[in-house]
Parts: structure tokens; sequence; C-alpha cells
């Protein structure tokens, strides 16, 4: 039986988090984050459902996900999966765009897959540096470069990021769940915000947005409890201040959508 290893670092000189997960079967449910994941394959193949397209990737291809991107994958081979990525945070980005550009603005990755790409190879030499915890401007170089050719290839400016043809309804229920998720919240409580029925609500939200109001609430959720272990706050803090009823929860959504426990995440910034 292969064994499931599940590796995160965190790099204090780029702020950027590398994952390595190897020998996992796990599937992803539908979330989003509020970074950008950059991403391949490098053993496995696995289904991609992103922004209500769906995908087959494999080995070599790679994964641009935008901030608010939501995405699903899962195992079809029967055979593990071994995926490397780095997260890069919306302020992180936009620093290195304007270094790179000299233009202030986020870039909006407008395909989430590029199959069999050559950048695979670049992004799989910076995520090692990652992992082995390189220091020295090497290590910076490999990242800017990749990123220059991501943009240049693949990239629009911000004009469309984050921007979706929504209603002024599932707007409200947006920015409602956004400031209230700490709160035990019902369907009948955005039902009555809005003035709609709570199956037309469901089905609205769920066509505009790619994920349903449930699923929008628990991402919520989640990054919002990823910056307070982030901080040093404990797990089961988090899991109350974020709106889960115990910790027991919290741990087991927290490892559904991350991949790793509230504990594991935490310890990679204990050093920071």
């Amino acid at each position: 039986m292969v064994k499931e290893i599940r590796t995160v670092k965190y790099d204090a000189e780029l702020k950027i988090e590398a994952y390595h997960f190897q020998g996992i079967m796990q599937k992803f449910p539908n979330h989003f984050h509020d970074y950008y994941v950059i991403g391949f394959i490098e053993s496995g193949y696995r289904y991609l459902s992103c922004k209500n397209k769906e995908y087959t990737i494999e080995p070599g291809d790679l994964t641009l996900f935008n901030p608010g991107d939501n995405h699903a994958c899962e195992q079809i081979d029967g055979k593990t999966l071994d995926y490397r990525c780095v997260n890069i945070r919306p302020e992180v980005m936009r620093d290195a765009v304007f270094d790179i550009t000299g233009k202030n603005y986020l870039p909006y990755f407008e395909t989430p897959v590029i199959f069999r790409s050559e950048l695979a190879s670049s992004l799989r030499e910076l995520h090692l540096m990652l992992l082995q915890e390189e220091k020295g401007f090497h290590k910076e170089e490999v990242f800017f470069f990749l990123l220059e050719q991501l943009i240049e290839e693949f990239a629009e400016q911000d004009t469309v990021l984050f921007q979706t043809e929504e209603s002024t309804e599932v707007r409200a229920v947006c920015e409602f769940l956004e400031e209230n998720y700490m709160k035990n919240i019902t369907l009948n409580d955005l039902s009555d915000l809005i003035g709609l029925s709570k199956y037309y609500l469901l089905r609205t939200f769920t066509k505009q947005r790619g994920i349903s109001p449930y699923s929008y609430l628990e991402t919520i959720r989640i990054d919002k409890a990823k910056k307070m272990l982030e901080e040093g706050i404990s797990p089961l803090e988090a899991a109350l201040q974020t709106g889960f009823s115990d910790q027991s929860h919290f741990s087991r959504f927290f490892k559904k959508f991350i991949g790793l426990t509230p504990k594991q995440y935490q310890n990679i910034f204990k050093n920071f």
C-alpha cells in the first residue's frame, strides 16, 4: 500500500505556501479559495470541475485557479495522486505583478487547465526549492520568471477578476454570509433576506456562483479559520469563532477542504 504523505511549507521570503500531496485518494468537494493556486499533476489522473466546466487532468498538466474560482476534483484511475502546488495571496501577487510589468493590477487566468505545459518543469523546480527551504535569490528568480510567463501567455488584467454575472439578490446573500459566517444561519434567513422562495434561492445562487449557498458558507468559514490558525489561535478557538459546533466537526471540514488537519496546517507557521 502506498504511504500517504501530505507536506506543506511556508516560505517567509516569497510569502507563499507550497503543498505536496503524495499517495492520496481524497476527493475535494466544490469550494474556492481567496488566493491563487498554481499546481500540477505529477502522477495520477483526476476529474476536475472548475467554473462549471469539466476536465480530465493528467501528469504534466498545469492548473491555474484565481481567487474565487469554484472547483472540485476526484481520482478517476483507481491509483493515487501526486500533486504539487503553490498558493499566492492577492497582495503578494499584486506586488509581484508590479515588479514584473510596472502595472498595479491582479491577473485573471482565463483557462484553469494548461494541458501538457512546458511550465510544469519550472513550477516543479520552484516547488522543490520551497520544500527544501532554500535561501537566496535563485528561488526568487525562478518565481518571477515563472509568473512572467504565466501572465504573458494566460492572463488578462483584473477587469473581470472577482466579477460574475450575478443578481442583486445573490450578491446580497454573499455579503450576508461573508458578514455573518460565525452565526447559525438558516435557509429561512437567506430566503427572508431577499424575498425569494428557498428552492428558487438555491437554484439561482448555485447557477450564478457555481457553488451552493452552504458550500459558499463552508468555504468562507474555512478561509477565516486558516487566517486564525496562521496567527496562532488554537484550533478549538478558531472553530468556535468561525461558526463550527465543536473542534471535531471543524477538523473534519478543514481536512475535507484543505487536505490537512488544522494542527498540521498551523504547524507550518510556528517559526514565523
